[in-house]
This record gives C-alpha cells, sequence and structure tokens, in this order.
C-alpha cells in the first residue's frame, strides 16, 4: 500500500464513530432498564463505574463486595429486575460470591459482574495478576455462569445473563469480563447493531387445567385447609390476586418472614399467633411460593402431626421441588400470579368456606397467645429485654407501615420475626432460606436506594459485625436508614466465660461496647438508649429526620438463648472430659 493510500485509510479510521468494550457494557445495561449498580471500585472496572456515572447510571460504592452483592440480590427482589453487583478480579468475585450463592439459593435475580485475568494467561497458569478461573469457580454456586471475550458478544453476553437470572425460577447469574474485553474497539454502528433487548425475560406460565382442577378438587375435600404463603409469594407481586384467594376462600394463613405484610399481619384470617395450632391441625395446606425445607420442618415430624395426616397444594414454577420432602397432592406448576388467578376462579364458582369450628379454634388461640405475650412486649424496664425492646418496635412499624424493615441475628431475628406486624408486602427483609448473617447493612442501603423509603435495620450485635463498615456508605450517601444494635456483649449471651481464664468466652464481646460512636464518626447520628421509651423516642426522631441513625440498645447480656428458636440443630457434646 503506497504511503498516501495510507495516510488515506488512517483519515477515514479517525473519522469513523467508534465504540470499544466499556462503552458496549453500559449500552447494554441501559438499553435493559438496569439503572443502578452496586460494587466495589478496582482493577479492572474502575473507569467502568466512572463511565456509568457519567451514562447516568446510579453506581453504589461498598467498603466490601460481600455487602454490594447483598444489595444488589435484595435490589432483585424488590424491583423483579437483576440487581447487579461490580466487582474487580479474584478476591474481590470471591467476596461477592456467598451474596451470589445466596441470592441463587433465595431465587433472587442478580448478576455478579467481575473483571477477571486474561484467559491466555489463566488457562497456563502463568501467574497474571489475581489470577483465577472464575468462571470455573462460580457455575456451582449460581443458576448459570457465561464468559465475554470479544466486544461484538457483549450485547448477547447481558442479554444472556439478564433472561437467565429471571425467567422460571430467578436466581444468581456470574458474568465473566476480562480486562482485555474493555478496551476492544469496535464500529460505533456494528457495536449498536450487536446489543440486544431482553423482551420479556420472565413469561408467565400457565398451570395445566387439570393441575387446577385437582387442586380445587382436594381444596373442596378439605375440613381444616390452611393456606402458606412464602417470599415466593410476595417476589411475584400479584397482591391483588393472592389477597382475593385468601379473603373469598376464608381459609386461614400464615406468612413466612419474607411474605409477611401480602395481607396484614392483624387481618382477622391470619394464624401467624396460632401457628403450632394451624401446622398441627390442618388437612390440606395449600402452598404459594413455599418451600418445604428446614423453616417448615420438611413439612413432616411431630410439628405436622402423624404421618399422612395431611394433603398438601402446591404453586411453584419449577417442578423439581415438588415431591422434595413430602408427597405433594396435587402439584401446581406455574407462575405464582397465574396459578393463583386460576385457583381464583374456582373460589368464585361453587365455593365452601371453612367451618366456624375450625377458624373459631385458630382464633380463639390466637387472642389467648396475643394477650399472654402483651404484658411481655409492654414492659419499660432497664436493661431491656428483647420483648421489651420489640415491643417498642412493634409500635413505631404500626405507626410507620410504609417504612421497610430489616432484620437479622440469632434471638433478634427469632423473635421480632413473630413480634413486629407487617401492614404491606415485600416490607420485612431478612436473613431468607440460609438463614445467613451478614445481610443487614447490604439489604438496608439497597431498600432505601431502589424504593427511597426509610428503613429500619434490627440487627443483632452479632449480625451487625459482619457489615458494619457500610455505616461509612449510608452516611456518604446520606441514605435514610435507622439502625438498631440490640447489644448484649455477645453471640447470644455475652456471659461466656473462658474456663482457663486466659481469653474472653468464645461467644463474648467487649462489654458495654457503643456502636453509635461508629456513626458518628462519619457524620451521621449516634443515639445510646437504655429503655424501651427511649428506643421509641429514638427511632421515632430518627425515621422523622430521615438522617443516617444508629442506636444502641442496651440489652440485659443475659436475655439471650442458644442459636435463638433453632438451638436444636447446634449440636451438643455429651462428653464430660476427665481431668
Amino acid at each position: 500500500m503506497s504511503a498516501v493510500a495510507q495516510t488515506i485509510d488512517a483519515a477515514t479510521e479517525e473519522e469513523r464513530d467508534l465504540t470499544d468494550g466499556f462503552h458496549l457494557v453500559i449500552d447494554a445495561l441501559k438499553l435493559n432498564g438496569i439503572e443502578t449498580i452496586y460494587g466495589v471500585p478496582g482493577i479492572p472496572i474502575t473507569d467502568l463505574g466512572r463511565m456509568c456515572q457519567e451514562e447516568g447510571i446510579r453506581v453504589v460504592s461498598f467498603r466490601h463486595e460481600q455487602n454490594a452483592g447483598n444489595a444488589a440480590a435484595i435490589a432483585g427482589f424488590l424491583t423483579k429486575k437483576p440487581g447487579i453487583c461490580l466487582t474487580v478480579s479474584a478476591p474481590g468475585f470471591l467476596n461477592g460470591l456467598t451474596a451470589l450463592a445466596n441470592a441463587t439459593t433465595n431465587c433472587f435475580p442478580m448478576i455478579l459482574i467481575s473483571g477477571s485475568s486474561e484467559r491466555e494467561i489463566v488457562d497456563l497458569q502463568q501467574g497474571d495478576y489475581e489470577e483465577m478461573d472464575q468462571l470455573a469457580i462460580a457455575k456451582p454456586l449460581c443458576k448459570a455462569a457465561f464468559r465475554v471475550l470479544h466486544a461484538e458478544d457483549i450485547g448477547i453476553g447481558v442479554a444472556r445473563a439478564i433472561r437467565a437470572a429471571c425467567s422460571g425460577r430467578p436466581g444468581g447469574v456470574y458474568l465473566d469480563l476480562p480486562a482485555k474485553l474493555f478496551g476492544q474497539v469496535l464500529d460505533a454502528e456494528k457495536g449498536a447493531q450487536s446489543l440486544v433487548k431482553v423482551i420479556d425475560p420472565a413469561p408467565e406460565q400457565l398451570p395445566a387445567p387439570a393441575a387446577v382442577k385437582r387442586a380445587m378438587d382436594v381444596l373442596k375435600g378439605a375440613k381444616k385447609p390452611l393456606i402458606i404463603l412464602g417470599k415466593g409469594a410476595a417476589y411475584a407481586q400479584a397482591d391483588d390476586d393472592i389477597r382475593a384467594f385468601v379473603e373469598k376462600s376464608g381459609i386461614p394463613f400464615l406468612q413466612m418472614s419474607m411474605a409477611k405484610g401480602l395481607l396484614p399481619d392483624n387481618h382477622p384470617q391470619s394464624a401467624g399467633a396460632a401457628r403450632s395450632l394451624a401446622l398441627l391441625e390442618s388437612d390440606v395446606v395449600v402452598l404459594v411460593g413455599a418451600r418445604l425445607n428446614w423453616l417448615l420442618s420438611h413439612g413432616k415430624g411431630k410439628q405436622w402431626g402423624p404421618a399422612g395426616s395431611k394433603k398438601f397444594i402446591q404453586i411453584d414454577i419449577e417442578p423439581k421441588e415438588m415431591d422434595s420432602n413430602v408427597e405433594i397432592a396435587a402439584p401446581l406448576v406455574g407462575d405464582i400470579g397465574s396459578c393463583v388467578k386460576a385457583l381464583l376462579s374456582g373460589i368464585d364458582g361453587k365455593w365452601e368456606a371453612p367451618s366456624a369450628e375450625w377458624t373459631g379454634a385458630i382464633s380463639a388461640k390466637k387472642d389467648a397467645n396475643i394477650a399472654k405475650m402483651a404484658s411481655r412486649l409492654m414492659k419499660n424496664s432497664s436493661p431491656m429485654d428483647f420483648h421489651s425492646a420489640l415491643g417498642a418496635l412493634k409500635t413505631v412499624i404500626a405507626e410507620r407501615p410504609d417504612a421497610i424493615l430489616v432484620n437479622e441475628g440469632a434471638n433478634t431475628l427469632d423473635l421480632a420475626r413473630g413480634v413486629i406486624d407487617m401492614y404491606q408486602p415485600r416490607k420485612r427483609l431478612d436473613v431468607g432460606t440460609w438463614g445467613v448473617m451478614g445481610i443487614g447493612m447490604g439489604f438496608a442501603i439497597a431498600a432505601a436506594v431502589e424504593t427511597g423509603k426509610p428503613v429500619l435495620a434490627v440487627e443483632g450485635d452479632s449480625a451487625f459485625g459482619f457489615s458494619g463498615m457500610e455505616v461509612e456508605t449510608i452516611c456518604r450517601y446520606n441514605l435514610p436508614v435507622c439502625i438498631v444494635i440490640f447489644n448484649n456483649n455477645g453471640i447470644y449471651r455475652g456471659t461466656d466465660k473462658d474456663p482457663t481464664g486466659r481469653d474472653p468466652g468464645t461467644t463474648v464481646f467487649v462489654e458495654n461496647a457503643r456502636y453509635d460512636k461508629m456513626m458518628e464518626a462519619f457524620g451521621g447520628v449516634g443515639v445510646n438508649v437504655t429503655t424501651p421509651d427511649e428506643l421509641k423516642r429514638a427511632v421515632d426522631e430518627a425515621m422523622d429526620s430521615g438522617k443516617p441513625t444508629l442506636i444502641n440498645a442496651v440489652i440485659d447480656p443475659a436475655a439471650g438463648s442458644e442459636s435463638g428458636n433453632i438451638g436444636s440443630l447446634n449440636p451438643q457434646s455429651v462428653v464430660k472430659k476427665k481431668k
């Protein structure tokens, strides 16, 4: 080629509109309605975060990738769009992996996007910066995993990740973007044509008419029916049809913790305060987005009565969920909205409500249990115990039903589930299926960002320790989050001793720690309280102001119980060692 031709070719190249991997990732996300990214900046995705901000995508930067991942996961639950977590390679990717696995277990749509080392160096194990085969590690822990090597494939890679995260049973997806990908240059027009807008990422899946008839036949034969609503029902956002099905059927209902508020907990059909009786005595149980896992004792055992005493109707989008623990008499496979609508049409026809004997027995037990608990919740003691502190917070939520409650801990979680009533759907966010600690600050931040609503995060002092540094993130973004730490100086209780006298007990923290000072260090409001009245006033002030606030609620160190309500899962040695 002549020098003149080369000069003309170079000039033409300069005049062409070009794009690169950075811009194609951003354009692909924006095309599919992604408005917020949670993550931690660093090599090789630092500039990607900056450019996302320039292009109008909100980027919330955390102090640890696991917390950013938890934020993305709960954003997916709240919006039904995949929450995006962006991390650096290797250690950053690994930090985000726990959140990704937890999202998959809980059926939250989430995409973990991580930068990674170059394939040719990783595959020959030549020792690249943060070298790791991230795709291979992620695959067993998520619903799907993809890697993009060429800029022209970014659009299809993002589209596949979105559809995998949202369709069928939602879950976590990993998207691997090697560093070299971002710098690849492409003709802008060709790049735009390579982008894919995902159409109907979670299409309706209608139940078979024969399955609907079978379910209605089983339900009509029930003498003591019960409906259990799980967090899948809350995720579905089929709120009106679910409420209509419950109310038109007249069937008592139980709500799993993250389903609380689909119907108000003080609804006359709620069996929440009579849970044991409802589970034991019911003869037909309708599971709506709830799984018969450990949270429901696998649908068997003394909690459920004699084997074979119950028939189950189960609504789930995943066929393999059926018969996972006990026989399901009427499996109803499809999306929850479509399945509930189909059952509702059966209720609209010839239907006989449950007997007054059954509903009356539940109401009587519920009233007795509520009356029995009332005095414990109203006690204005110092130091507080869990019930007296939760009694104050119960009133806060009753007065502010639009607020979002985030909850984790052992006793703090177990007791709050039963004490604090919820009145609106998707207002209670907690540890979910795995029961994993450390979700608190990530969930609180995403709840505030995605909804704009005030957030009350009720944390055990142990649980808070997993994500406590994110109070700086809350202050940096000036989010309306009020954190209440139930501080009883330790895990379960703050009273254990090291028999040798050498160290603190393994479950004991620094005595009388002042967590409120952490929030003050970053410009937020810190408050120390010792009575339920003080706690109520402090929370009200924080929620009214919208300022980042941390309240250190002093709890009696001896108030907790070992492992909370799941102490049976914590093995105890029966062998006494001879001295």
